[in-house]
């Protein structure tokens, strides 16, 4: 029984975590912009986050090792730096978008300005990165995201003419008004958002800081088949609510405010104070996330002591890192730029970075040196190949397309 309700307990947890400030910014986005178009793309981002994290959580369980203390001694010391460089950059820019987001998020029921509330926001995430408890952090925080299934909700109560959403589905049924080139730009974005970088960093860490063994292999899989696809239609429900009320105005999202507004129509205020409780979950623990994902990144290439588990006097560089983060991250938000727009930049340069997370991680899931007899088997390396294989088109396609289409504005 034990059993039983840790796989629940795990994949509750994992819908809860899978939407951040990416996906409900990304999603709303392109919901009002192209409809249910580009559901495709959530449906391979998707699948490709599982693919990459089943192979992290299982290089964990197996090894006892977490990514960057791999990646570092499985192919030196300089192409470890290079991922490090490339992937903390990108999380790093993720943990400034999530701590705005919550700010956000608050500032929808203070009335507050987000700019004021972003020192006590940044206070806080530090205080539960040093003192709350791993497990707290995962699973109050995930299942109080599941607050976001008020979107799915909404979505019904909309009444839409389900015919026409699954048209829309197709992606011929693009609206004219929009360009291919602009539809490219959306699709690189969502799919970054996706397959953002810190999941499996955070996912893998996680592991071995919960000393998963073989044993958890299938504990680690349930979660990740079954709690991940289930949080992808959180997001395709994001984008449907999107779509079904601004789409036919010509309205575009533009703040986090907007976001939830369908909901607000379908479900009045108590569906609105629902979901808003859901974007402070989903971003304050992204935030933890991302934020811890920053130590854990620089502490394993580095190879000093990090983790939760672990005394603060023990790992104290691990938790310098994590404190010199908050304040920098607070600082950059203090200057006044938009949460949204670092949203924005941070899901598209995610897909620049993507070549630099998941290729060594298809390296170690098939050295049996480090995974033994759990090494890949021939379809984790079909899907594997082939996702490295759009990962890199992705990386490719996004600067281009961010300067030609403005950012999606052309």
């Amino acid at each position: 029984m034990k059993r039983y309700f840790a796989v629940l307990l795990g994949v509750l947890t994992a819908i809860g975590g899978f939407v951040d400030i990416g996906d409900l910014v990304t999603n709303a986005q392109v919901g009002a912009r192209f409809g249910w178009s580009l559901v495709w793309v959530v449906v391979v981002g998707v699948v490709g986050i599982c693919v990459f994290a089943e192979m992290s959580g299982r290089i964990a369980a197996v090894s006892h090792r977490a990514t960057f203390d791999l990646v570092r001694e499985r192919l030196g010391p300089r192409m470890g730096f290079l991922n490090l460089v490339g992937s903390m950059l990108v999380t790093f820019l993720t943990f400034i978008a999530e701590i705005g987001g919550v700010a956000l998020a608050l500032q929808l029921v203070s009335s507050v300005h987000h700019v004021l509330l972003v020192p006590f926001v940044a206070a806080a995430v530090w205080i539960v990165l040093w003192r709350a408890r791993f497990s707290s952090i995962e699973n109050v925080l995930g299942l109080l995201g599941l607050s976001l299934i008020g979107f799915a909700v909404a979505l019904w109560q909309l009444g839409p003419d389900w015919g026409d959403l699954v048209a829309q589905l197709s992606p011929a049924e693009k609206p004219g008004a929009e360009s291919w080139l602009t539809y490219a730009y959306f699709g690189v974005a969502l799919f970054g958002a996706a397959m953002t970088p810190y999941e499996v960093f955070f996912f893998s860490s996680g592991g071995v800081e919960e000393r998963w063994t073989h044993k958890d292999i299938g504990v680690m899989r349930a979660n990740v088949f079954i709690g991940f696809p289930l949080g992808g239609l959180l997001s395709i429900a994001i984008a449907g609510c999107a779509a079904v009320v601004f789409l036919p105005q010509g309205i575009t999202v533009e703040t986090l405010g907007q976001v939830g507004l369908p909901v607000g129509v379908a479900l009045g205020k108590i569906g609105l104070a629902v979901v808003v409780l859901g974007f402070f979950a989903a971003t304050f623990g992204a935030a933890c996330e991302t934020g811890l994902s920053v130590g854990y990144s620089l502490a394993q290439y580095a190879g000093f002591q990090w983790g939760k588990y672990v005394r603060v006097r023990d790992a104290a560089a691990f938790h310098v890192v994590l404190l010199v983060a908050t304040v920098l991250a607070a600082g950059v938000l203090l200057t006044g730029v938009d949460p949204i727009m670092v949203t924005e930049i941070s899901v598209v340069f995610s897909a620049i970075a993507l070549p630099l997370t998941y290729f060594p991680i298809l390296v170690v899931a098939n050295d049996p040196d480090y995974v033994g007899e759990h090494r890949n088997g021939r379809l984790a390396n079909v899907l594997g190949v082939a996702y490295l294989v759009i990962i890199v088109l992705a990386s490719l396609a996004a600067i281009p397309l961010l300067v030609i289409t403005s950012m999606g504005q052309g």
